[in-house]
């Protein structure tokens, strides 16, 4: 399998965190074993060759909430995809159902193209100001340090924009950034300190939680936020 990711624009980095390819130069008759692995992110996904399922089967458009588990799917060997990964905050600008409806779970949805979103989504200075903010910030305090909101007034805005509290969130997109840039790491327990773990069994225990295998495991395993 290729997959490939490709960073959003300067002006849309609180917004958006990257575009995707995905595809496999397999058996079109074979299923393919995948697995997601929670990201802090709402994907926007076509598939543009072969098949795909996860609790039966997809459209060849549609939208992934964000998962706080390790997430199974399969794909045929031939499939094919494109897709943009945004920021949870901003499917309130395209979807017009709140991202706790869609948490954990796909819907259809008829995408424009990916280009045409993003000029969507330039208007949103607000949003990608506050999403930049919050994205670059480590703990809950910075949070509310670098948009300037009370910790009770985060907190509502973000069961508004993405159906998870602050802390929740944050622990979510700290693996991930873990998880991504796993392979090819010579030490673990640097590693783990350089992602603002406690230690090496602290990451460990969180992998095994959110991605279902061992760092040793998915240091080898390891595409993008995907598990083959």
């Amino acid at each position: 399998m290729d997959y490939r990711e490709i960073p959003p624009p300067s002006h849309l980095v609180g917004l958006i965190k990257a575009r995707w390819t995905l595809a496999g130069d397999g058996d079109a008759a074979a299923w393919l074993a995948q697995q997601a692995t929670p990201d802090g992110c709402i994907e926007l996904i076509r598939r543009t060759r072969g098949r795909s399922r996860w609790d039966g089967d997809q459209p060849e458009s549609f939208v992934v909430g964000l998962v706080d588990r390790p997430q199974p799917f399969e794909i045929s060997g031939d499939a094919a995809f494109e897709a943009l990964r945004i920021w949870p905050w901003t499917w309130s600008l395209l979807g017009g159902i709140a991202p706790a409806d869609v948490a954990g779970r796909w819907v259809p949805w008829e995408a424009p193209s990916f280009t045409a979103v993003e000029d969507r989504l330039a208007a949103a200075t607000d949003l990608n100001r506050i999403g930049a903010a919050l994205i670059a910030a480590p703990t809950v305090a910075t949070m509310c340090d670098a948009t300037g909101m009370a910790p009770r007034a985060l907190q509502r805005w973000f069961a508004r924009h993405v159906g998870l509290p602050p802390r929740v969130w944050l622990r979510l997109v700290r693996f991930q950034g873990a998880f991504e840039s796993l392979p090819g790491e010579p030490s673990l327990a640097g590693h783990a300190a350089a992602r603002g773990y406690a230690d090496q069994a602290h990451m460990a225990r969180e992998f095994r939680e959110l991605a279902g295998v061992p760092a040793t495991a998915a240091r080898r395993r390891a595409r993008g936020p995907f598990l083959d």
